[in-house]
């Protein structure tokens, strides 16, 4: 969860945790088109993978992560609009964007917002619109779903709010989505499993 002042020690430090995991940006970013909102922005490390002719749209919560994305977009030379806001109440008319963008987002989300979020993030989009995500979620295997469980309390307080046992997935269809199969990473037996997805507004 972010606070009012934010996590300046974990603006400074994300790009270097999560570089392990670049590789993963390109093909989901890349696919999005048109006018696109970003959740959660982060340090922008995001910007570089768009499309030229995509139209971008940021939000972010933390405004150490948001000054970073700011220097980040005006180094690239990447025209984008980045606005200090939270998921759970946009500040863009109904039917905004074409197509989301969500990495390594939905964990950090406030459990208490997490509806709130889904239900924005549709209602921003155009009908038929599609979001793109990748994020790290509930493991399917018992042994490693008790070390997530075990885990959280710690890790949420080292990453930000970060909890590891989410289910991106089950949210996203509750919250009047369809969904296309997932695509595992090949980390499912871990306490890290990653997947990657894209879902549409019905």
């Amino acid at each position: 969860m972010c606070t009012p002042d934010g996590h300046p020690w974990q603006a400074a430090t994300l790009d270097l945790v999560m570089a392990p995991l670049r590789w993963l940006r390109p093909p989901v970013v890349s696919a999005a088109r048109g006018r696109v909102l970003e959740l959660g922005v982060g340090t922008g490390a995001n910007l570089r993978h768009y499309r030229d002719d995509a139209v971008v749209t940021g939000i972010e919560p933390d405004p150490h992560m948001l000054r970073r994305a700011q220097a980040r977009a005006a180094a690239l030379g990447r025209s984008a609009t980045l606005v200090q806001a939270g998921a759970g109440a946009l500040p863009f008319p109904d039917e905004s964007f074409d197509t989301a963008v969500v990495t390594w987002v939905f964990c950090t989300i406030p459990a208490a917002e997490l509806d709130a979020a889904v239900a924005e993030l549709r209602r921003v989009l155009v009908p038929g619109g599609t979001l793109h995500y990748v994020e790290h979620v509930a493991s399917p295997f018992g042994p490693s779903r008790w070390i997530q469980t075990r885990l959280n309390p710690l890790w949420g307080r080292l990453a930000g709010g970060c909890q590891l046992d989410r289910e991106p997935a089950k949210m996203l269809r509750a919250g009047g989505f369809s969904l296309e199969p997932e695509r595992s990473h090949g980390t499912d037996w871990t306490p890290f499993p990653l997947r990657s997805g894209r879902a549409r507004r019905a």
